[in-house]
């Protein structure tokens, strides 16, 4: 049998050590292993460690999803600095953002206007996001499919807004802090989303202060439900005919009492009554993450986002 002159697979040469230098190692490859990090990292990190990385990361591939917190070791502007550089290397092509602890008003539309074609847009524990800011962004998303706004400021007015605008939205998750004695009845949210989100799937409202009014106006309004959370909700009288209209309807229901195991923030339930709009944020001392003494004033003094260099401002 006549051996073959084809050459190794990428798999092959690199167990007989032919890429031993990572550099040299096929874009797609290298793109694949680069994926595993986080944005920050990228930026801060990979994109640093050789002339063939730093390609790949200025692929626009590599940046269809950025996903990015905040833990509390830089100032929040030095975060959003870096989000607006990963936003343009995207280069339009963003469909799923993820951030936390950082975003702005500002921020928010910059991502709006840099990305027409998002998807999906999380946000989470942004205080500094008001219902304007969100109103105006979200505006701008048409084709948007996924909304969070946890602990961030969302009326009823702006989810109006959110649902005229975003006619493909499946799921929304509007999450706040629960409280243990139930807090002024307020149904103005379920109301927005009875009225102008028909098309949902998903409905996650942690710690809302609907009523069981804003409730049955979610199931009437939203006849493509297949998953509500409702937990920690304690306005909501979940019995007799509103249960059994909601089992019957709705495939997964997670009742105001249910377990919060598998919740992804701080799910401790406050034990004041409060009527204060404030509370809509879902603020708690829990929830505030202290700020480190670290500032980069000279972070609003660079010029161009594509060539950021996060390093020069240390």
């Amino acid at each position: 049998m006549a051996s073959s002159s084809s050459s190794p697979s990428p798999t092959a040469a690199m167990k007989e050590g032919e890429y031993a230098n990572w550099a040299e190692l096929p874009p797609e490859l290298t793109s694949s292993i680069l994926h595993r990090l986080g944005a920050i990292e990228i930026v801060e990190n990979a994109q640093k460690v050789c002339r063939s990385w730093r390609r790949v990361c200025k692929d626009p591939s590599m940046w269809r999803k950025i996903d990015m917190h905040n833990l509390g070791d830089c100032e929040d502007m030095y975060y959003e600095k870096l989000c607006r550089h990963a936003v343009d290397l995207s280069r339009g092509e963003l469909v799923e953002i993820n951030l936390c602890h950082f975003a702005t008003d500002s921020l928010l539309n910059y991502i709006a206007d840099s990305s027409s074609n998002l998807r999906s847009l999380k946000v989470a524990m942004c205080y500094e996001i008001t219902s304007e800011g969100l109103m105006e962004a979200v505006s701008k998303l048409h084709f948007l499919e996924v909304l969070e706004v946890s602990y961030c400021s969302g009326s009823g007015e702006s989810l109006k807004v959110v649902g005229q605008s975003c006619p493909n939205l499946k799921t929304l998750k509007k999450n706040c802090v629960g409280y243990k004695r139930p807090r002024d009845e307020c149904d103005d949210v379920a109301l927005a989303i009875a009225e102008t989100m028909p098309g949902l799937c998903h409905l996650q409202l942690f710690g809302d202060r609907l009523t069981d009014v804003g409730l049955n106006a979610i199931l009437d309004g939203c006849p493509n439900l297949v998953h509500l959370d409702l937990r920690q909700c304690f306005n909501v009288n979940l019995v007799g005919d509103l249960e059994k209209r909601c089992l019957e309807r709705i495939k997964v229901v997670r009742c105001p009492n249910d377990t919060v195991h598998d919740y992804p923030f701080d799910a401790t339930v406050n034990d004041v009554c409060s009527s204060d709009d404030e509370d809509l944020y879902g603020l708690s001392d829990v929830d505030i993450m202290s700020e480190d003494e670290f500032y980069y004033d000279d972070l609003s003094d660079a010029s161009d986002n594509s060539d950021f260099d996060p390093y020069y401002y240390y």
